[in-house]
This record gives structure tokens, C-alpha cells and sequence, in this order.
């Protein structure tokens, strides 16, 4: 075993015990599938040097050994917890295809999981396989690579290894190829851990679960004395305890605003996939929007559109409510309702940050309500313009980042050109009232580039660059992947589209 340690970059890790520190009543300890073959499919070289590994030092065997066939690391733990799914409480939920590998230190000092999804069964199997189908798997890579490409606070996926079994599922032509991914993220602790300890009525558990977190993923809110000493109704606790709170809801709001104007559904926001550091994961039926509609519905079975792409401030406004009842029983009330309080102005304040940003320009101070004003006005213009024209969203960016000339700083008529730069996404010019907008975007944005400096001008192009993919991740796009890969085994596409988003 020394010696396939140190034969394995990954194997040599120094794994930490945080979450299995907490001890019985939060995992279970389980084994992996073994399974008849491992290829690997993806490798993310981007993501090694956070755990301090360079990719030209670990072979593609290194990941198979380790990801593929789990060998040497243990224990795994598959973690417990309930959720609200699609409004009503499921208490038969915990990991069921996935498992937490390990949990290691990275060399920015954060603590970062390792989970599989698609390594065998657990005591949560619910008498599935707990399989990952390998388009499942592709989807995850492309859809987490695109956040992430874009700015979003996400997991990502560390590496994908098909793993030789056919699957039979009601939602893929089956059989259908099985794999194996593990994701990469700061935490796997989610808003439905908490609630299955309420759910179970162990107080000791919730506060136990919520001191983990705070010292875990936000030690900076720590009081002098700490937490494990000191009893619940202390005042610097609670003080601590609120604290934590009003920043889990700045933080979901913030992520949720990075979907808006990254234009993506999530499409299955249950309170087991909102994790408690406000970090998107779990990546099943989503959907990019091709246009801005918020009746926009990625789930197949989200028959009355509860997860649509509009709902989702809200629905994470609630799931961030549905949490103060196991936190309740810790945590003042009070000082819950006033963190919940801030979600709106938080929520607005990081929409109109993210989408001036990729719009490619520096935001305005917060404190400067001339600023807000100019930033509220050019966001909402280019909402209006975008839904009143159904201009492919993504592309729309895309073609920005393309086409700005710092020529318009000076001349808001270069904007609106006889051929703008949108123009070759359309067969047919948008209507009168659509056009009224796409008016009053010229006029916000040369305003905005007229507050700029020459040499911010120049900034803005870089910026777009920064925040705007050429890569508009639609469903066909994603089907045509696929089918090179299902139908003639082809990885080449996948592979193209993946150093495509990151050009």
C-alpha cells in the first residue's frame, strides 16, 4: 500500500477528516463499485494546481487508479441528509450514487472536497444502481466548465472515467453507457443536512453541524472564545450565529444572480442541491436559455414550471426561509429573519454587478447612487432589448465581445450602426418597440463608457474577454457532443467544445 501511495500523486494527498470528524449520525461508511472497465474521458488539468499537483506529473493511470478503481484511499463516506424536492419533504434522501473521496487542503489554504457521483450504491440507493449514465456525466463536465468560464461560484469536475456497464434509464435511450465523475468544490454539506437533523429532533446535531460550518467555511466570522466551549444562548455565539446566516444569504443570493445573467436553470433546486457555502453544484437537467424568457423550463418533469429559469430568485428566497427551521432550533429567530430580511437588495445589488460586468464594464460604487442609477438603466435596457427581440442570449455577449471598438466612447452612433453588432444573429431586424430599446441601450451604454477613462475604455475590452465565452452551451449543441460520442465513440467535439469555452 506505501508503495501505491507513493506511486499516485493523488493517494499522497494529505486527506483531512473535517466532515468525519463530526462522528455518527452524519455518514455512513461505504465501499465502491468495482467496475469491468475504466477509460478515462476527461482530465482537468486546470484544477491540480489548487490541490498543488501539475498535470504533466500524473499520467491518465494515476486518475483511473484513484477515480476508477479507488485504490487505497479510504473510508468513503456516503453523507446523510434529507430535502425539500419540489415542495415536499423527502425524508428517504443521503448519498446514493455519490460519495465524499476526501477532503484536502488546497495551497490558497481552502479546504476542498473530492466527491464521486456514479460509484456504486449506498444505504440511500433507494433500490437504484447508483450508476451515472456517461452523457450525464459529459453534460456535468460542459455544464460546470461553462460557470465556471463565466464567473459562477461552482463545483467542477476534477475527472470523468467510463466504466464499462449498461445502464437502463427511463430518460436516455438504454441501454446507455455508466461512468464514474468526481467533482471538486469547497463543501458537500447542504441546506437538506441540516434538515434531516431537525427532521430527527437532535438539537445536538444541528448545533454540532452549524459549528462545523462556521469553523470550517467561515472562520472569519469566529468570536475570540470560538464555539465548541461555550453554550448556545452566549451572546457572542449568537451574535456569531446570526452572522453566519445574513452572509449564507448573501451569498445564495449572489450565486443566484450569477445564474440570471449567466442566462442558466438549474432546474432541479431542491434544498438537497443548495449547498451551505452558496456554491452551484449537481448538475442533472439544466438548461442554458437560447433566449431571455423566464418561463424558461429546463426539467422535462417540471411540468408547472417551478424551477423555470424566472423562478429561481425566488425558490432560493424560500429553500434560504425552509432552513431557519432547523437553524431555528439553535439560532435565534430574530436574527434569522433579519439575514433573510437582506436577500432582495442583496440579490439586486449582485445582478446589476454581474451583468454590467459582462456587458465589459467596471461597476459603479456601491455607494454612489448617481452610479447605481446609470448601471440600473443600462440593465434594464438590455433585459428589454433581449427578451423584445429574442436575440440568442448568449451569442448576443459573444458578439459584444467581438464587435466593441472604443470608437463608441466617443460617438454613440458607432453603436448603433447601420449593422450593429448583434445583427448577424437575426434573419430579420426585431420589431418597432424592440428597436426603441436597443436605442436606449446605445444611449446607457455610451453614457457608461463616457464616465470611463481612456485607458478604462481600453479596459473594456479585456473585461468582455474575462466574462464572455464565444461558447453558447444550448441543448443541441450538447446533443450533437453526444451523439459523435454515442454513435461513432468520437470524443474529438467534446473535447473541441470544452477548449472552446475556455478560449
Amino acid at each position: 500500500m506505501d508503495a501505491m501511495v507513493r506511486g499516485n500523486p493523488f493517494l499522497g494527498l494529505d486527506y483531512e477528516l473535517a466532515f468525519q470528524g463530526l462522528g455518527d449520525g452524519f455518514f455512513d461508511v461505504v465501499t465502491a463499485a468495482e467496475f469491468p472497465q475504466q477509460i478515462l474521458r476527461f482530465r482537468n488539468d486546470r484544477l491540480l494546481p489548487r490541490l498543488g499537483l501539475e498535470g504533466a506529473a500524473i499520467a491518465d493511470e494515476d486518475f483511473v487508479r484513484a477515480f476508477g478503481r479507488f485504490e487505497g484511499r479510504e473510508p468513503l463516506l456516503a453523507m446523510r441528509y434529507h430535502g425539500y424536492q419540489f415542495g415536499e419533504y423527502n425524508p428517504r434522501l443521503g448519498d446514493g450514487r455519490g460519495f465524499l473521496y476526501g477532503q484536502v487542503r488546497g495551497v490558497d489554504g481552502v479546504l476542498w472536497d473530492l466527491g464521486t457521483k456514479g460509484s456504486g450504491t449506498t444505504p440511500y440507493s433507494r433500490g437504484g444502481d447508483g450508476r451515472l449514465t456517461l452523457k450525464g456525466g459529459v453534460r456535468e463536465v460542459l455544464a460546470s466548465e461553462l460557470l465556471g468560464r463565466l464567473g459562477v461560484t461552482t463545483s467542477r469536475c476534477l475527472s470523468l472515467v467510463e466504466t464499462g456497464e449498461k445502464l437502463w434509464r427511463g430518460d436516455e435511450p438504454s441501454p446507455t453507457r455508466s461512468s464514474v465523475m468526481v467533482r471538486m468544490g469547497q463543501s458537500h454539506v447542504r441546506f437538506g443536512t441540516f434538515e434531516r437533523h431537525h427532521h430527527e429532533g437532535r438539537r445536538d446535531r444541528v448545533q454540532a453541524l452549524l459549528n462545523h460550518v462556521i469553523e470550517v467555511y467561515y472562520p472569519h466570522l469566529l468570536p475570540a472564545t470560538g464555539l465548541a466551549d461555550e453554550a448556545p444562548e452566549a451572546v457572542a455565539v449568537q451574535e456569531c450565529y446570526g452572522r453566519f446566516y445574513g452572509e449564507l444569504v448573501e451569498r445564495v443570493a449572489r450565486l443566484c444572480a450569477q445564474w440570471m445573467a449567466a442566462g442558466f436553470c438549474h432546474a432541479v433546486l431542491n434544498t438537497d442541491n443548495m449547498l451551505v457555502t452558496g456554491e452551484s453544484f449537481d448538475y442533472g437537467p439544466y438548461g442554458f436559455i437560447p433566449t431571455y424568457d423566464l418561463r424558461f423550463t429546463a426539467a422535462y418533469f417540471d411540468y408547472y414550471g417551478r424551477y423555470a429559469y424566472g423562478n429561481q430568485p425566488g425558490i432560493c428566497h424560500l429553500n434560504l426561509e425552509l432552513l431557519q427551521r432547523p437553524l431555528g432550533m439553535v439560532i435565534d429567530r430574530a436574527a434569522l429573519e433579519t439575514g433573510l430580511a437582506g436577500f432582495e437588495e442583496a440579490y439586486h445589488r449582485a445582478y446589476r454587478r454581474c451583468m454590467v460586468e459582462r456587458l465589459g464594464l467596471p461597476p459603479c460604487d456601491d455607494n454612489s447612487p448617481e452610479g447605481e442609477h446609470l448601471d440600473d438603466d443600462l440593465v434594464e435596457a438590455t433585459v428589454q432589448f433581449l427578451a423584445l427581440s429574442q436575440v440568442h442570449y448568449g451569442e448576443f455577449f459573444a458578439a459584444l465581445r467581438s464587435g466593441f471598438s472604443p470608437a463608441w466612447r466617443g460617438d454613440v452612433g458607432a453603436i448603433a450602426a447601420e449593422r450593429p453588432f448583434w445583427s448577424g444573429l437575426m434573419e430579420t431586424l426585431p420589431d418597432a418597440e424592440a428597436m426603441e430599446w436597443w436605442g436606449r441601450w446605445c444611449e446607457a451604454y455610451h453614457r457608461r463608457l463616457q464616465d470611463l477613462s481612456t485607458e478604462e475604455v481600453q479596459g473594456v475590452a479585456v473585461r468582455l474577454r474575462d466574462r464572455n465565452s464565444l461558447v453558447s452551451l444550448v441543448r443541441p449543441q450538447i446533443e450533437a457532443v453526444w451523439e459523435a460520442i454515442d454513435q461513432r465513440d468520437d470524443w474529438g467535439p467534446f473535447q473541441e467544445l470544452v477548449a472552446r469555452i475556455w478560449e
